[in-house]
């Protein structure tokens, strides 16, 4: 690890690591760590304080351990505990929302569709991008239960998934969605069964790339932003390595080593 310090970044499992992705392609120079709450997964289920409990214990412990920033890499714990993280730690947090805004500035039917968790649809976070920017344009929302668990199980393109995705996508295309945003992180690795359900009509929107510029934007203000070296990238999990193991390298692409988390007071 750098001396300048690491960037921690954290999910309810595997589905940040299509951010974390994002991050380390735009900054490759910086170290990341990578916290997977699986254990606790999905946060969509949790009550919201017990969300916001899961966000800072885990996010004191990156901070204790030499971060310099932390990317929320879920949208659940973002709607639900980042201002409470942004109240009790100083340095940069950079959140995660659904890309309803620019969804609302391409559509040309006129209407959003937006795949989510119920934890999502209902916070106040997700009520004020709508107040936003609901006004130019229909947002027909859709709570997904059951997609984050078939990520973290790693059946992206079996029967049963598609079955799922069919259930949530085709409402939307009926309402006349010609736009869909993802709003979870774990949506990205369904990609392919969402648009194949979708069709070539629709387009399906993600916001990786727009938290990792944020994140540059933030860093480089800071005076914080590596440069002229090539970072690493550690992985921990909450759950039982072994049996996350298979899932995350499939979603990664790489050999990487995962090692059991928990913070002990």
């Amino acid at each position: 690890m750098h001396e300048g310090g690491f960037i921690g970044v954290f999910d309810s499992g595997v589905g940040g690591l299509s951010v974390l992705r994002a991050v380390r392609t735009l900054l490759p120079g910086e170290d990341l760590v990578y916290v997977a709450d699986s254990a606790h997964a999905p946060y969509g289920d949790l009550s919201p304080q017990r969300i916001r409990d899961r966000a800072e214990h885990i996010t004191r412990y990156l901070v204790e351990h030499g971060a310099k920033a932390i990317v929320v890499a879920c949208n659940t714990a973002t709607a639900v505990a980042v201002e409470h993280l942004r109240t009790l730690f100083t340095l940069p947090i950079v959140a995660i929302e659904p890309a309803v805004k620019p969804a609302v500035n391409r559509t040309l039917s006129g209407t959003v569709g937006v795949l989510a968790t119920a934890a999502t649809l209902a916070s106040a976070r997700y009520a004020a991008l709508l107040a936003r920017y609901g006004e130019r344009a229909r947002v027909v929302a859709q709570a997904c239960p059951g997609l984050v668990e078939r990520v973290e199980q790693g059946m992206w393109d079996d029967a049963g998934t598609l079955t799922l995705v069919r259930r949530y996508v085709e409402p939307l295309v009926a309402a006349g969605a010609d736009q869909i945003v993802l709003g979870c992180t774990h949506y990205p690795f369904l990609r392919n069964a969402i648009e194949t359900v979708a069709g070539p009509a629709v387009e399906v929107l993600e916001t990786g790339p727009a938290v990792a510029a944020e994140l540059q934007r933030r860093l480089t203000v800071a005076g914080s932003l590596a440069t002229g070296c090539t970072g690493g990238v550690g992985f921990l999990t909450s759950g039982d390595p072994a049996s996350s193991l298979p899932v995350l390298m499939r979603l990664w692409g790489e050999t990487v080593v995962l090692d059991a988390w928990e913070r002990r007071d």
